[in-house]
């Protein structure tokens, strides 16, 4: 598959260089704020052998949520990341700006295995609602605000808040970054290995070691039950953040939501707050422009302007990012 393909190649190419050191905006800062990393490729690589560590700014366990704002926020990663390689933007950005950030890793087989996320997603969606109460009793939060990237922002918290009693009242606001709400072709290939007849042997081997990627694909089971009643739950705000250069999660619409009773829907495509923007399935979580959509999401009563400028796949913003 492209994703796990691509990610590999960054292991291989990490190894044979050496740079798991800390890059510029991505270690702790001495005083003052964290520095936050724009650049997926340099986060991916400092956090790919840093599973079961909190990403910068996460996991304070002594953090109390202020008036401005009182939800605490739960990162969750998506399919082949763990929390570290993929919030080294969102978390100390989110810290840096109030919030009481908590990330943490599931669906691995092992707790510091690289590659998390590609357990069955119900058994991830049980890690979320411990993890969630868990940070509820540590804040004296009634509720949490959730940000997901791709299966961490659909599917996961959607199973946790359909089939978990008492998830909604835990629940605020979700936001999803780039989320696989309805499945994905992975660019054609689950179409064309039907075709060929081949998804189904392939298939039989992902489901022992990888059954998330299996659930993800438009028309499974996961799917189908998932959708069943409605894409919403009431009670709960949601936002889903696109890009239309999307190759993992394709077709890209296939992230919206449709608000059912007693919830909300906003539907944002990144390109619509700036043409600018390139990003693809893997730098969203680190675009800024995607970032200042969530730091608006999750304060829509304190709207931030987007500083629109040039993001590329992968690499992120080209020039500084204010």
């Amino acid at each position: 598959m492209r994703r796990k393909t691509f990610r590999t190649a960054l292991v291989a190419a990490a190894a044979a260089s050496g740079i798991f050191a800390a890059s510029s905006g991505t270690a702790y800062a001495a005083d003052g704020p964290l520095d936050v990393e724009y650049n997926f490729t340099a986060g991916f690589l400092n956090g790919l052998y840093r599973a079961g560590e909190a990403p910068p700014g996460a996991n304070d366990w002594g953090c109390r949520p202020t008036a401005q704002h009182p939800n605490p926020v739960v990162l969750v990663h998506g399919t082949l990341e763990n929390m570290n390689d993929i919030w080294r933007g969102a978390s100390p950005l989110l810290a840096n700006n109030g919030y009481c950030v908590f990330a943490f890793d599931h669906g691995g087989s092992s707790p510091t295995a690289p590659l998390q996320g590609v357990g069955h997603m119900a058994d991830s969606a049980a890690v979320l609602a411990a993890f969630v109460d868990r940070v509820r009793a540590a804040t004296g939060a009634a509720k949490v605000d959730i940000v997901g990237h791709s299966q961490g922002g659909g599917p996961v918290p959607r199973y946790y808040l359909k089939n978990f009693p008492g998830a909604v009242g835990k629940v605020d606001k979700l936001i999803g970054i780039n989320p696989s709400n309805h499945g994905t072709t992975l660019d054609g290939l689950t179409e064309l290995g039907r075709t060929l007849h081949l998804l189904e042997p392939v298939n039989g081997l992902l489901d022992d070691n990888y059954p998330a990627m299996v659930e993800q694909e438009i028309g499974s089971e996961f799917n189908r039950r998932l959708d069943a009643g409605g894409d919403t739950v009431a009670g709960v705000d949601y936002t889903v953040i696109v890009t239309k250069f999307d190759q993992v999660v394709t077709p890209y619409t296939n992230g919206y939501l449709t608000a059912g009773p007693g919830a909300s829907v906003n539907n944002i495509q990144v390109q619509d707050t700036c043409g600018k923007d390139a990003t693809d399935h893997m730098e969203a979580s680190y675009d800024p422009i995607t970032l200042t959509n969530v730091l608006n999401a999750l304060d829509p009563a304190h709207p931030r302007t987007v500083q629109c400028q040039t993001v590329l796949a992968l690499t992120g913003p080209v020039g500084r990012v204010d």
